[in-house]
């Protein structure tokens, strides 16, 4: 089985000691091409692009300005170490064994706006690009312009190194929008995850990011090759509804937090 999470827009590159031999991004001359049209825009056409503020944007044309195409070593860091949002705290990767680590260096990936595609241990420099931007370059208006359908038949291709025909989708909407399914030759599984409210089940967003990332350690940890493996899945009190799920969405709710 194939994973696949979004990035963060958090980063902390302070506390990304790896554990396990790094990487380098399968796209990374893309990130550069991508790092070079970022950096003539202005603060104020950075902060409509990523409806950013004045000092986040001020620090991401920084960070694009900086960027180079052959980093020093002090400027990288593991991508699954680097990234600490909702999602990373849910998938916890600096607490993983090394041999954990290594399983997790194969069969999971992290879509990105910039990087495309990310193994746990590919090296990054500090960025934010949402793959929802409206950057233009020569290929489109926009991010999904630009990738394609490169990044669906990227993860055609790493699947089938590791001998698998599942990918488990737990990346946000506008991240997996970027996987063309018409290239895509996966069976895609997408977990659900729902809080029990009086109300009725709802999807709570903080919730359900972090619920991602610890469905991607929970594979990691136990080797899930299976949809039905998926199933046994019960962190942070979550438990399988084969009632509410549909096919290959499956649902998992818990009472509410």
């Amino acid at each position: 089985m194939l994973t696949v999470i979004s990035p963060a827009k958090k980063l902390d590159f302070e506390n990304a000691t790896p554990k396990i031999p790094v990487s380098d991004p399968e796209f990374r001359s893309d990130a550069y091409a991508l790092t070079r049209t970022a950096r003539r825009l202005s603060v104020a056409d950075l902060q409509k692009l990523m409806r950013i503020s004045e000092n986040l944007a001020k620090l991401n044309q920084a960070r694009f300005r900086d960027f180079a195409e052959t980093p020093e070593a002090e400027a990288l860091a593991p991508a699954a170490l680097a990234f600490a949002g909702d999602t990373y705290q849910g998938l916890e990767a600096a607490s993983l064994e090394p041999e954990e680590l290594a399983y997790a260096q194969s069969h999971l990936r992290i879509l990105s706006g910039l990087y495309g595609l990310l193994r746990p241990m590919d090296m990054i420099q500090p960025y934010r690009l949402e793959m929802g931007s409206r950057l233009a370059t020569r290929r489109g208006k926009s991010l999904y312009d630009y990738w394609g359908d490169r990044l669906s038949k990227a993860l055609n291709e790493q699947a089938e190194e590791v001998g698998t025909a599942i990918l488990l989708n737990c990346a946000s909407v506008e991240y997996f929008s970027a996987v063309r399914p018409e290239a895509l030759n996966l069976r895609t599984v997408t977990p659900v995850f729902m809080e029990n409210r009086e109300s009725g089940p709802k999807i709570v967003s903080f919730y359900a990011k972090r619920a991602r990332g610890a469905m991607a350690r929970f594979v990691i940890q136990n080797r899930i090759d299976s949809i039905e493996g998926l199933k046994d899945f019960d962190a942070g009190g979550y438990a399988f509804r084969s009632d509410m799920s549909d096919g290959d969405k499956l649902a998992f709710i818990r009472d509410d937090a």
